[in-house]
């Protein structure tokens, strides 16, 4: 047969079909439904500079689109209008804090700088010689006759205008508002958490509110978009390694519902500092103006039991700074530390003079300016000797910041749970409890006629209860999906095991560690020894509160001294990396929420405005790439 005949026989064949079908189709025949086929999601193309990175600090915001080369830079701060004249004004407090005016506090503050004296003076120079101490009574006894001199009648700083009554003013501008006029001013984030409290506008509702006129304000004014637009834009939060769910969830709820963003990732600032520096692992150390928070990463992924958050940063050092000076007689003697435009002058002072450079020693002339509202611009000048050095080494000796009865130190603890997630790890572990117990006991019931026979005698008074150790352990060590010291384990441990773990680690958040012993300590908490190796040889330290000369080698120096004599032999070198591709620290998280934006791995990662209003904190737990 040839080619042309077979295919003459194939067309008769597939027509024959055809008209068997049609038949088929007339005679009422029912055809099997074949389901819809469910259409794969999409990985649509997002572009890059429709993504606003959020970065907020206790003291500053960075916010820009995911494209910009460096962020806006905004102090976090809002000055409200008081509804009623007569309303007595309220300042949240920028370098006082409690704790400061205890009766022990004097005496602790001069053991802690009684220690930091003895390190200065072990530690020898780069010439093998040793400092010689430099005392205060010198630096005071020329400070005294210090009298300012007049440079300008006028300083040309003005106090923010106010004639037109605005509702907010935000950032710069609130920092200059006369404390004779009607406003309140507030910090909303205060040592990396929402800055809840009893006094006036501190209520959590209150501080959402100004987080959101700050972020909308600043979104407006520096990235000039439209409110309306954000519809049009996706948004990258950053938040702290130890965080409040509560607070987190209201966040959230605010950018996708109030503000109106499409989708939101959340993600961690020590992850973000280790994309944004480029490095795959590392310990990262975040010295912020009033936290210094330290966590280990390694391949993206923050080890849950290495979070540690001390709270002392930079304003503590300068607040340190301005007693040391009062000590060698302050030649402007008027500095108060309630005062917000002091306190800026104050934070000037020590990014100015302070240092961690052991070789800078004797005493030595500096002078500074004082330029406010209203007053003439006067030059200082100023002797000092070794408060330098001291100031900043009270980031390594704490008890230095004469800061009594408060906690310092704070641990990732398990989630208190919440209503909306009712499948959360609480379920999780009742549930596994449950199944580990089920098949114990049919694990136990086959094995029961080979061990005991047919007595029917207990056979499991040897055994020990179901995955009690294993919940024992994760109490003790923390178990990855949780933050609250009450958890399922509690409820099987004897009530005297359960507080005497309780108040030893109560006694231990009193505690308040020197950055090196942190350090140390959140190493000590990775698992394996071959992740700590990696840890002593990259500490990224970011955050601008260690921003001194000379703190790179002084703070490897430190860790080298006290870390184990067993890890001295198996790691090549101690690396502290201060400035990763000589980038500012303080953008560095910032940079690396940036970087998070142009990840493939990032596409499923976004909660969307829908999925969240409909389903709520439970897109938190499915799709925040740290466990919830």
């Amino acid at each position: 047969m040839t080619q042309a005949e077979r295919e003459q026989e194939n067309g008769k064949e597939k027509e024959k079909e055809r008209e068997k079908e049609k038949e088929k189709e007339q005679r009422g025949v029912k055809r099997p439904i074949v389901p819809p086929v469910i259409p794969e999601p999409v990985q649509e193309q997002i572009q890059s500079n429709f993504i606003v990175v959020i970065n907020p600090g206790s003291k500053t915001l960075r916010i820009g689109r995911a494209t910009d080369t460096f962020p806006a830079v905004v102090p976090h701060v809002i000055a409200r209008r008081l509804k009623q004249p007569a309303q007595p004004r309220y300042e949240d407090p920028w370098l006082l804090r409690d704790g400061l005016n205890r009766p022990e506090s004097i005496e602790q503050r001069q053991n802690g700088l009684k220690m930091v004296d003895q390190a200065i003076w072990s530690k020898k120079m780069s010439n093998g010689v040793r400092r010689t101490p430099v005392s205060a009574e010198q630096a005071r006894s020329y400070n005294r006759q210090v009298r300012p001199a007049v440079l300008e009648s006028s300083s040309r700083v003005k106090w923010t205008n106010t004639s037109n009554q605005p509702e907010f003013l935000v950032g710069e501008v609130a920092l200059y508002v006369n404390p004779a006029d009607s406003y309140s001013i507030h910090w909303p984030v205060c040592r990396a958490q929402l800055n809840v409290h009893s006094g006036p506008g501190g209520s959590l509702t209150a501080v959402l509110a100004d987080l959101e006129a700050i972020w909308s304000h600043t979104i407006q004014k520096f990235l000039e978009i439209p409110l309306k637009d954000l519809k049009y834009y996706r948004c990258i939060l950053l938040v702290p390694d130890i965080y409040n769910r509560q607070h987190m969830k209201e966040l959230v709820n605010m950018l996708l519902v109030n503000m109106g963003f499409s989708a939101i990732v959340v993600h961690q600032e020590s992850v973000c500092a280790t994309f944004g520096s480029g490095l795959s692992s590392a310990c990262v150390v975040d010295v912020g103006d009033q936290k210094t928070s330290l966590c280990c990463v390694e391949d993206g992924v923050s080890h849950r039991n290495s979070r540690l958050c001390v709270a002392y940063g930079g304003s503590d050092v300068t607040r340190c700074f301005f007693w040391l000076l009062q000590r060698v007689s302050f030649p402007y003697r008027e500095c108060l530390l309630s005062n917000r435009l002091d306190c800026m002058l104050l934070q000037q002072l020590k990014e100015t003079f302070c240092h961690l450079d052991q070789d800078i020693s004797g005493l030595q002339d500096h002078e500074f300016r004082t330029r406010f509202p209203d007053s003439p611009t006067l030059l200082y000048q100023l002797r000092l000797g070794d408060e330098k050095l001291q100031a900043p080494m009270a980031l390594f000796y704490p008890s230095t910041f004469g800061i009594v009865g408060q906690k310092m130190t704070t641990l990732q603890h398990r989630s208190q749970g919440d209503p909306e997630d009712p499948h959360d790890e609480h379920y999780l572990l009742s549930t596994q409890s449950k199944q580990d117990q089920s098949s114990k006991g049919t694990a136990e019931r086959r094995t029961l006629p080979k061990s005991i026979g047919l007595d029917g005698e207990s056979g499991s008074q040897g055994v020990d209860p179901p995955v009690r150790g294993a919940h024992v352990q994760d109490a003790e060590l923390g178990h990855p999906q949780g933050d609250c010291l009450m958890g399922g384990a509690e409820a099987e441990e004897p009530p005297s095991a359960f507080l005497s773990r309780k108040s030893a680690m109560t006694q231990f958040e009193g505690k308040a560690l020197g950055l090196d012993k942190a350090i140390l300590y959140s190493i000590d908490c990775c698992t394996s020894d071959e992740t700590k190796r990696k840890m002593y040889s990259s500490i990224l330290v970011v955050g601008g509160g260690l921003m001194f000369p000379g703190a790179q080698e002084f703070l490897q120096h430190r860790i080298l001294n006290k870390m184990p004599p067993s890890f001295r032999r198996v790691v090549e070198n101690v690396e502290v990396i201060t400035r990763p591709k000589d980038m500012d620290p303080r953008l560095i998280a910032w940079k690396g929420g940036a970087v998070l934006a142009c990840l493939d791995t990032t596409q499923e990662m976004w909660i969307y405005q829908q999925e969240w209003q409909r389903f709520g904190v439970r897109m938190l737990r499915e799709r925040a790439a740290f466990v919830w």
